[in-house]
């Protein structure tokens, strides 16, 4: 919820600047309690809770500027500044021939300018080491805007919302190294030091910014510790690309329905096994679902890939295997299917 002293804040126009106003702090402008609790002035999105729903139409009060609009206006703000290590768009991209016309893009050189994996990468979960790299070492500059729910229903934006001394803001931040337009990272209550591990809390953050967006091209995304995280903060990934990614148009079949009717399926013939979840009552029951099988998977050692699709109301959960040097973390589609459902109801069962 916000504070009373962002309520007072004047939600301004769509049209004007964005950007932060730097604190004391440490000189350096970063997202640390040095900096952030003292006098940092954010951009601040507030999100609407009342449209939990993920059948309901959309609401007719609206931001002016939508909440994707300013995002990719903000992102591409940070590209003309230079903060990235490439230009995506430039980058080749291609749609391979076949069944699944997968994507690939060509990024020279950004294994090489990425940061280095810190931690181990046999273990899913790992404590948090602030003498490690951490989301809170960045500039203020890489920060788009801070994304909290608002207080009386009503989807927008406060210009320079001033940050509480006790808060933990959700911040929403350039992937510096991006894969696609709008590459950016959601970072639950960044002060809270959270390893990557999933929690209901965040992962329900997360479905609410991908709804936020009100458009399919937007997704979101989530790398356990041990299927390509490279950094142990907890951090979701977002980007818009306008085109169907392959495991979406693949089919399925359902194998089960839990909760308040949420239905659980399995992907068919697609090389890489795994969930998709959707319906329930609300985005709540789905995300609860979701994130308890998220949680099982995490605490037995399981890594695993997390797409939020269609605005949220889609959401694939992918099973991998820890990674090595020898092979990929990807479980095949020619695995034992009967092992495979056994260990998905198993999760189907706890969440």
């Amino acid at each position: 919820m916000l504070s009373e002293a962002q309520k007072e804040h004047e939600m301004v126009s769509e049209e004007s600047g964005g950007g932060g106003e730097g604190g004391r702090g440490c000189g350096r402008s970063c997202l640390s309690k040095c900096c952030l609790r003292q006098g940092a002035k954010l951009l601040l999105y507030c999100f609407s809770k009342i449209d939990e729903d993920l059948c309901l139409p959309v609401p007719k009060v609206q931001p002016r500027v939508s909440f994707l609009d300013r995002l990719l206006e903000e992102w591409d703000d940070r590209k003309v500044r230079g903060l990235f290590h490439h230009d995506i768009a430039a980058c080749e991209t291609k749609v391979l021939p076949g069944k699944h016309n997968f994507i690939i893009v060509l990024i020279e050189g950004r294994d090489l300018k990425k940061r280095p994996t810190e931690f181990r990468i046999d273990e899913v979960l790992q404590p948090f080491d602030g003498d490690k790299f951490n989301f809170t070492k960045i500039g203020q500059e890489e920060l788009i805007f801070r994304f909290e729910e608002s207080s009386n229903g009503k989807a927008g934006y406060f210009q320079s919302a001033p940050i509480m001394s006790s808060s933990s803001p959700n911040i929403i931040a350039i992937n510096v190294s991006p894969i696609a337009h709008g590459h950016v990272l959601l970072i639950p209550r960044i002060l809270d030091f959270l390893p990557q591990r999933i929690d209901c809390q965040s992962f329900l953050l997360a479905m609410y910014m991908v709804k936020a967006a009100r458009n399919p091209y937007f997704r979101m995304g989530y790398n356990s510790l041990g299927a390509f995280a490279t950094i142990n903060h907890l951090h979701f990934q977002g980007y818009y690309l306008e085109v169907k990614f392959p495991v979406e148009k693949a089919p399925t079949q359902i194998i089960a329905t839990v909760g308040s009717g949420v239905n659980v399926a399995e992907l068919l013939e697609y090389p890489v096994r795994g969930l998709v979840f959707e319906g329930g009552k609300n985005m709540l029951d789905l995300s609860d679902t979701v994130s308890s099988a998220c949680i099982f998977l995490q605490e037995s050692n399981r890594p695993f890939n997390v797409l939020f699709s269609e605005c949220g109301k889609r959401i694939f959960l992918l099973l991998q295997q820890l990674i090595s040097d020898e092979k990929s973390p990807s479980i095949a589609y020619e695995d034992s299917k009967s092992d495979f459902l056994c260990s998905w109801m198993i999760i189907i069962k706890v969440g």
